[in-house]
């Protein structure tokens, strides 16, 4: 199982947000790429960034930030929030971006996602399924569509996409524990790299996700308030 040490930017400084809200928000570091380069010396190897500003934007925000972490690391980084244009997507990878994450735009022209997967391969391009009781949210999780998450997946996996970041938003941020059955059954009915995303909160439910035949895992608020420690969890959970 891939895990992923999450970094979410908002005026260029990392921080959380609980359930997605732009009102309550905690901030952990006003230089993202330190905190980039430490996930990295604790044994990171994959990292998922999430420019906060460009989901709600619509458009890259924190580009000077982006860089700054690309250029602090050697790992492969992917990164979603706001990217909905060719354009876009070839900017963050011209930065030195591994995959680019594109939510928003999976659900509302899918077919989209078909023409990037074809222009920049499929281990460039992952589809972000924010999902709300089991529908996909949209536009920085502001609204929710009349779309199933899991018949969002199946169509992403008939335009070729292969990597899905499933976020549960009532969990993101809470600590609540991972929506485990959901993003199991996903994995089971796509057969995709389905990476769970929203309440990581401890080492247990990083096993309960490993046991369930999850393929990756993004921890954010519980390792800044050390209730994951990477080193460990990266020892027991990648392989």
């Amino acid at each position: 199982m891939q895990l992923y040490p999450a970094i979410d930017m908002k005026d260029g400084q990392c921080v959380r947000l609980r359930q997605g809200g732009f009102k309550d928000i905690t901030v952990y570091s006003d230089a993202p790429w330190k905190v980039a380069a430490w996930w990295q010396a604790q044994g990171g190897t994959f990292l998922h960034l999430v420019d906060l500003d460009g989901a709600l934007a619509g458009h890259s925000v924190n580009a000077k930030a982006i860089q700054k972490i690309v250029d602090s690391v050697t790992i492969p980084i992917e990164i979603g929030g706001g990217i909905r244009s060719e354009e876009a997507v070839r900017s963050m990878l011209d930065l030195g971006v591994r995959r680019v994450i594109i939510g928003t735009k999976a659900a509302t022209h899918p077919e989209f996602l078909k023409d990037m997967v074809e222009k920049f391969g499929e281990d460039a391009i992952v589809a972000g399924v924010d999902a709300r009781d089991g529908m996909v949210a949209v536009e920085g999780w502001e609204k929710v569509s009349a779309v199933t998450a899991r018949d969002l997946c199946i169509k992403m996996k008939e335009f070729g996409v292969r990597h899905i970041v499933y976020t549960d938003i009532s969990r993101d941020g809470m600590l609540s524990g991972p929506n485990v059955e959901a993003t199991r059954q996903l994995t089971e009915d796509t057969g995709l790299d389905i990476i769970a995303s929203g309440g990581v909160s401890c080492m247990k439910d990083l096993q309960d996700l490993h046991e369930a035949g999850i393929r990756g895992a993004i921890i954010g608020k519980a390792l800044y308030e050390n209730r994951i420690d990477l080193k460990e969890a990266v020892r027991l959970y990648e392989n």
